[in-house]
């Protein structure tokens, strides 16, 4: 079974970037209504959710406490990036549950070994 994530990236570019490197590991990428709110997120049960800390048009705080209260949503590993200069976003991201936060250039170069991660853990037994 393919493993899933849900990118939220208000950058077509960036978001084509993830999607193209998804792909080259084996991993899907879930659309998302954003405007459903985070409850979109739990019909799909992605593994992952990287998160785009500016996203204009998405309260991403709020966002992320919500996905994190939610007993169906809590355990999906939330992955957080912006760039480096946001350290007041970043805190917050922090503070209200996101897994992992990391500046754009990181979550860039990391990106195959995030993805091949999350390959790994759908193909493992249990």
């Amino acid at each position: 079974m393919a493993a899933c994530i849900v990118a939220l990236v208000d950058d077509l570019f960036f978001l084509a970037k993830i999607q193209e490197t998804a792909k080259a590991v084996g991993v899907t990428v879930a659309k998302v209504d954003a405007r459903r709110g985070p409850a979109a997120i739990a019909e799909i049960g992605p593994k992952a959710i990287f998160l785009d800390l500016s996203f204009s048009k998405l309260p991403v705080i709020d966002w992320i406490r919500a996905l994190k209260a939610d007993p169906v949503t809590q355990s999906i590993r939330i992955v957080g990036f912006a760039r480096h200069t946001q350290e007041q976003l970043i805190a917050d991201a922090k503070a209200a549950g996101c897994d992992s936060v990391m500046a754009r250039s990181a979550f860039t170069q990391q990106l195959p070994h995030l993805l091949k991660s999350l390959t790994a853990e759908a193909s493992a037994p249990g």
